[in-house]
């Protein structure tokens, strides 16, 4: 009788070898589909801009444009606002502190001064009204009391008479007591008229301190509206150049309105905007300097200005030397601003990659210089040559640096 074997189930060391062949086919397979392929793109050599990767020193400067202006700008701006009604100096003329350069009219101003001055008449011709009559209540109280005096003289006479002729028994009680009433009578209406006199002394005083206080807050308000009226001619507030004046005859000028400047050639400064990337680094006394006519000339940052315009922020810098020959305002210098010192450092020249890779990463010649592989980088500081790398090359190594705008997501590059 014949007996049925089972078939084995499993892999049989028979089937090892179909399975490594497949393997080996599916991966070929996937090489070609999911290898270097599909991120390989060829491009011209010829048309790509190859730099050295160096160990340097790395010098840490910006480059920025500048402007000459003078060292101080004062704006002419009326205190009182009028009618031009003449221009005394024009434009790129000399003055002096002091020096009327434009004269304003104001027939509101002239209408205000009329009223104050009539106004301080009338109240000087009140207060001398009010002396005169003054001196006459005092004269016409001095005159009173010099009665009560008299009378209680007369009273006190006549008391002490019959005081004596009462004690005498030559007079009736009646007639004594009667005569020691009216001196007593006498004596206390002398004593409240020189009560009332004090009253009227004081009062007097203190309506004629308020008086001349008042008269005093006039001539000192006619004064100031005399002042306003000074105020209606423009004057310089420094020695320098009229620069700027922006009115017309009749031009109706408000108070505080710009309508000129006056500068101060004395000495200059260089105005410069700098990309907001280097506001937290600009600092008052970083020095500087420019190149003009084979001579390099010194200078330092004076102010920092903290608001940021359009991506960039305003810098003012001064000379800590000589100056160029025939210097004038709006003249333009290439300034580099030193923002540290240097410093040994793996450097790459500029390029328009940075554009497209914002300094994250940047194509590597391989050692023949057949192909490029993208890699990972880090880059620090830059100056207007170089960028600072701070990991990611080495030194002797080459990069491509021109623009990465064609190369999309491709990580291989090879050049022909």
């Amino acid at each position: 009788m014949d007996i049925q074997l089972e078939k084995k189930k499993g892999i049989q060391k028979k089937h090892i070898p179909y399975i490594i062949g497949g393997v080996a086919f599916l991966a070929i397979i996937g090489s070609v589909i999911f290898g270097n392929h599909a991120s390989t793109l060829k491009v011209e050599a010829r048309g790509l801009s190859i730099g050295d990767v160096k160990q340097e020193l790395f010098n840490d400067f910006v480059r920025v444009d500048g402007q000459v202006q003078p060292i101080t700008v004062v704006q002419l701006s009326p205190e009182e606002g009028g009618i031009v009604q003449e221009k005394v100096v024009e434009e790129g003329a000399q003055v002096k502190a002091g020096d009327v350069i434009v004269r304003l009219s104001n027939s509101n101003l002239d209408l205000e001064i009329l009223n104050a001055e009539a106004e301080l008449a009338e109240k000087q011709n009140l207060l001398r009204n009010t002396q005169v009559t003054m001196e006459q209540d005092k004269l016409n109280n001095e005159t009173e009391r010099a009665q009560y005096a008299m009378d209680m003289s007369r009273a006190k006479r006549k008391y002490e008479q019959y005081r004596q002729l009462y004690e005498e028994e030559l007079v009736a009680k009646e007639e004594y007591l009667q005569a020691k009433e009216d001196y007593d009578l006498a004596q206390k209406k002398y004593d409240l008229v020189v009560q009332r006199l004090i009253q009227d002394s004081l009062s007097r005083g203190i309506q004629m301190e308020e008086m001349e206080f008042s008269l005093a807050n006039m001539r000192k308000n006619i004064q100031l509206i005399h002042q306003r009226k000074e105020n209606l001619n423009v004057r310089s507030k420094i020695d320098g150049e009229l620069g700027l004046l922006d009115v017309v005859l009749g031009q109706n000028i408000t108070s505080g309105q710009m309508i000129g400047q006056v500068n101060d050639l004395s000495d200059y400064k260089i105005e410069a905007m700098i990309d907001e990337h280097y506001i937290d680094r600009v600092k008052p006394g970083l020095s500087a300097s420019f190149d003009r006519q084979g001579q390099q000339f010194a200078l330092k940052v004076r102010k920092v200005y903290p608001e940021v315009r359009e991506g960039k922020f305003r810098t003012d810098f001064v000379f800590t030397g000589e100056r160029p020959d025939n210097i004038r305002t709006g003249q333009t210098y290439y300034i580099n601003l030193e923002l540290g010192q240097p410093t040994e450092s793996i450097i790459i020249p500029k390029g328009t990659f940075f554009q497209n890779t914002g300094g994250n990463w940047i194509f590597v010649l391989d050692p023949d210089g057949k192909k490029a592989y993208r890699r990972q980088i880090k880059i620090g500081r830059q100056n207007p040559q170089y960028y600072e790398v701070l990991d990611g090359l080495q030194p002797g190594e080459k990069v491509i640096v021109s623009s990465y705008e064609s190369y999309k997501d491709n990580e291989v590059l090879v050049l022909e």
